[in-house]
């Protein structure tokens, strides 16, 4: 990202303090001076931080020309990831709490992404893929690194609603390409990334696009590189405030998608399970306490027969 990009946010209020109000000057010099801190408060929190009114910040946030607060606070997270490192994010986040606090603040801070998440998520976009994925003939996955186990979550969810379902596995590109084949334009393709973007995914949506499939992708921003493949873009809060990324957010969204799928598929879904259902009870899957029979069984055997000797 060229100097310019990084410095947008800064700019702005460089051209805009002049007409500012006197709150929203002190809002302009906090934000200036604690972008690194003023990127993880809400818009109520930095109101009592600097002394103003929730208001006169979502305000100030309208005046730089964002759509609304949200949008401005998109702006000073695209800053601080170009500022600091990973390790540097953490400190921040969280190395000014104490060990007791970490908890809910790590709780706090992933359901502020789910709210950010929920505000800011097109519904006509998570309606197309329900409708995309119920029409396609195969469902391809990928996901990779911190990524992988949502693809892992999502393809053994939509297995029991589908048929034809198929995760990519990501250990290498020449696997990749060799997975997707014969994908075409009845098939549809989800990938799943977040920062930093991967590349591997990147290229086999642009495979799957090419070859005239749908293409779904689940990711943080509208201005994501997944999206440039894809007609159908569903948008999951992911920031990275620490060396760990949350995708408690994107998690969810993948909820509501099977939740959906099962909803459009009902009596399949039933079917599915009271076939399962049978199978497990057949094959004894979640019968430990058959297993525990079976040892307490042995051993009572081995101490009759223990008795057997010495009579």
């Amino acid at each position: 990202m060229n100097e310019n990009r990084t410095n947008e946010l800064l700019i702005r209020i460089e051209q805009k303090y002049p007409s500012m109000s006197k709150g929203q000057k002190r809002l302009a010099e906090y934000v200036t001076q604690n972008y690194d801190k003023a990127v993880f408060l809400t818009a109520a929190k930095m109101g009592e931080v600097v002394g103003v009114s929730e208001s006169t910040v979502v305000r100030f946030a309208t005046q730089l020309g964002y759509k609304g607060y949200p949008g401005f606070q998109k702006a000073l997270e695209e800053l601080v990831r170009n500022k600091l490192n990973s390790i540097q994010r953490m400190e921040v986040t969280y190395g000014r709490i104490s060990q007791s606090e970490i908890l809910e603040t790590v709780l706090q801070s992933d359901i502020d992404k789910i709210k950010l998440t929920l505000a800011g998520i097109d519904q006509k976009a998570f309606e197309l893929a329900i409708d995309t994925i119920l029409n396609a003939r195969r469902i391809y996955i990928v996901g990779i690194r911190s990524c992988a186990p949502l693809a892992s979550f999502l393809g053994f969810y939509l297995n029991l609603v589908c048929d034809n379902v198929a995760i990519v596995n990501t250990n290498s590109s020449s696997e990749i390409f060799e997975q997707l084949i014969r994908i075409n334009e009845e098939d549809v393709i989800i990938g799943i990334s977040f920062p930093r973007y991967s590349m591997r995914t990147l290229k086999a949506l642009e495979f799957a696009s090419n070859r005239k499939a749908k293409v779904i992708t689940l990711t943080d921003s509208i201005h994501s590189p997944m999206n440039l493949y894809s007609s159908c873009n569903l948008i999951a809060r992911s920031d990275m405030a620490s060396i760990v990324d949350s995708l408690v957010a994107p998690l969810s969204v993948i909820n509501a998608l099977v939740v959906a799928l099962c909803m459009k598929k009902q009596t399949e879904v039933i079917d599915t399970l009271e076939t399962l259902e049978e199978i497990w009870g057949e094959y004894q899957v979640y019968s430990s306490d058959e297993l525990n029979h079976v040892k307490n069984e042995t051993f009572e055997k081995r101490e009759e027969k223990k008795g057997k000797l010495y009579e």
